[in-house]
């Protein structure tokens, strides 16, 4: 019989209450945050033996599907970043914001908002003050932001901390996008920012685990883009959710329709029924 591991949830003071008490609409306007799909809080762990904070900005659509931040496409580039740094297990990531940002200037417009930024530090101080966590990872300049807000407040918890400030796991695409530079272009970029911040993590941080030492090359390698635990996800939960193959896309004829449904397809390689 097979032994699956999965996560607990929220079971525990301060997340039991954090989870009970998160805002909605009150704070996240729905004109700028999809609120309808629901509030994603964290993934990893919860239990204080996390070593690494990940700090990402909102959650995207597989995670709308999984309840869990950083799984789709960027989370498996953290993992990886993870791997490199020899963690696998004793990490914890949050976000910026629990609800998918409408439009990036959206983000931008709120990242400061009291209400986002309150609840936000009770996470951050739930997870860095008094803990066994070491480095922080802020994944894009919202994220950067959001911990520069938080360190205000919390200088003596902030100082004892390894910031690495670090382009974001999608950046690649964003800017390719944005500038109409070449996608290759962007992610040799994004590569060789992440090269850069590797030797002050593995200095704050201890390893678990074996520790990669193989630098970032000009694009993702296979061993670069990393299934996503089970532990990591609620219990059931099948396992191409975890897969580094996409399953989750925004789809519709016109902004409201898209906005509206997320279509989701069980990857080719993970249907039982065509494997014979």
């Amino acid at each position: 019989m097979v032994i699956h591991e999965s996560c607990p949830g929220y079971p525990k003071e301060p997340f039991a209450s954090l989870v009970a008490g998160y805002p909605g609409e009150d704070a996240y306007a729905p004109s700028d945050f999809r609120v309808e799909w629901g509030p994603v809080f964290h993934r990893g762990r919860l239990d204080r033996s996390a070593r690494v904070l990940l700090l990402g900005q909102d959650p995207a659509a597989h995670e709308a599907i999984a309840r869990r931040i950083l799984v789709g496409e960027a989370g498996q580039r953290a993992q990886g970043l993870l791997r490199k740094v020899g963690i696998t297990s004793s990490y914890v990531m949050v976000n910026v914001y629990l609800y998918s940002v409408y439009g990036q200037a959206a983000g931008n417009r709120h990242v400061a908002d009291p209400d986002i930024v309150g609840y936000r530090n009770q996470w951050l101080d739930a997870l860095l003050v008094d803990s066994a966590v070491t480095a922080v990872v802020a994944f894009g300049q919202l994220a950067q932001r959001a911990f520069g807000l938080w360190a205000a407040v919390r200088p003596e918890a902030a100082g004892r901390l390894h910031v690495a400030a670090v382009k974001h796991p999608t950046y690649a695409e964003g800017a390719a996008r944005g500038s109409g530079q070449p996608l290759a272009v962007t992610t040799a970029r994004q590569l060789s920012d992440w090269n850069a911040h590797l030797d002050g993590l593995r200095s704050a941080v201890e390893p678990e685990g074996d520790v990669d030492a193989t630098p970032y090359g000009q694009t993702w390698s296979e061993t670069e883009l990393v299934e996503i635990p089970e532990r990591d996800l609620p219990a059931g939960v099948p396992p191409w959710w975890r897969s580094v193959e996409s399953w989750a896309v925004r789809a519709g004829a016109d902004p409201e329709e898209k906005r509206a449904t997320i279509r989701v397809a069980v990857p080719k390689g993970a249907r039982p029924w065509q494997q014979t």
